[in-house]
């Protein structure tokens, strides 16, 4: 572990940034080089998940400073970090997970940093994410992926201060505060070692998509916070490895999204939770089948028959792990159906939503 001598309020020499990378040298020539000038002293490290084209040349001959870490497989975003990770034990008190396609500002870490270092319960927090352009008026954009930190409604559906669904709002500092939220992004995440490491890292059979929602939910039943600073401002690009429109991405979206709400909602939840998740996701699937996405449509029916497949590791995982709070105990948290909200009733704007129904 990092000396406390060497964890001055400029230096972040107790953190390792890590980047998860597949065949992703475009991105890393891209990005790579900001994240070593504006990282204050952190341990940049890339992981790779046996990536095939030019990107491990690219690493010892343009970033000898960047620790890396190889896989012999491509083990997925989550037993990628998991592996990775691992293998830091004891070096750092803090890792940022941090995605390649994202591009880093000046003094993008020592807000985060700094608020772990003043509020001990927090065990995660990300900064504010814009969309990443060469358009200025686009990066203007919140980013779908964080946007101003996550949220969660009853039933388990995320969103975001700045994203409902795919409604985007422009950043204009109305969520710069920062605040406890229910989740936040994996894209750019700072996270206690301690924290990680106790509960297990990410969920692996999640393999990637809410697999950073499944973590923060866990943290909230452990007994810790998550939190959101927007005095940090970091801009993904979004979509780099898989797009939303993938019907993979939609497969992983609707059987994470099961076992997301199966494995963390409180005992006396969960048969309400589950019943309405199911009834929503055939809805889903029924629209797309009757607007002709028949890929998506087989992606939602293919999600929910490997998630019953699954049933058994998700009970006994959820045995392993028992959750603890009611929705109205955790912050970040919209007393309300989110779908009902915005499709029913139009409304597109966090500030749309009823006031009274979020925690």
């Amino acid at each position: 572990m990092a000396s406390d001598s060497a964890s001055s309020p400029a230096s972040c020499a107790d953190v390792a940034v890590v980047l998860l990378n597949w065949n992703g040298a475009l991105f890393l020539r891209q990005f790579l080089p900001a994240v070593v000038a504006h990282s204050n002293g952190a341990q940049v490290v890339v992981t790779d998940n046996a990536s095939t084209d030019e990107s491990l040349a690219l690493l010892a001959a343009e970033f000898p400073a960047v620790e890396v870490i190889r896989h012999a497989t491509n083990l997925g975003f989550c037993e990628g970090y998991n592996q990775g990770l691992k293998q830091l034990t004891a070096r750092f008190r803090y890792y940022v997970l941090l995605n390649s396609d994202v591009e880093v500002t000046s003094g993008w870490l020592l807000p985060l940093r700094q608020l772990l270092e003043e509020r001990p319960k927090v065990a995660a927090v990300q900064p504010k994410i814009r969309q990443y352009s060469s358009d200025p008026a686009q990066r203007e954009l919140f980013e779908y992926a964080g946007a101003g930190g996550g949220y969660l409604d009853r039933l388990g559906y995320p969103f975001c201060r700045g994203r409902l669904f795919d409604t985007i709002e422009a950043d204009h500092g109305q969520y710069d505060d920062p605040r406890p939220v229910a989740w936040a992004t994996g894209a750019c995440l700072l996270v206690r070692a301690e924290a990680w490491h106790t509960l297990g890292g990410l969920e692996t059979r999640f393999f990637a998509h809410m697999e950073e929602i499944d973590l923060c939910w866990r943290l909230w039943n452990a007994g810790h916070e998550i939190w959101y600073h927007g005095g940090s401002t970091v801009y993904h690009v979004g979509g780099g490895t898989l797009h939303k429109s993938n019907p993979r991405k939609t497969y992983l979206n609707f059987r994470n999204g099961l076992a997301l709400v199966y494995k963390n909602t409180a005992a006396p939840e969960l048969p309400g939770a589950m019943g309405v998740r199911l009834v929503l996701d055939w809805v889903a699937a029924l629209r797309l089948l009757l607007q002709g996405e028949t890929a998506d449509t087989k992606a939602i029916l293919r999600a929910h028959l490997d998630f019953y497949r699954g049933l058994s590791y998700w009970k006994q995982v959820r045995q392993q792990h028992p959750p603890r709070l009611l929705a109205s105990e955790r912050p970040g948290v919209y007393q309300g159906s989110l779908v009902w909200a915005y499709f029913a009733k139009g409304q597109r704007k966090f500030s749309d939503l009823k006031a009274t129904l979020l925690r």
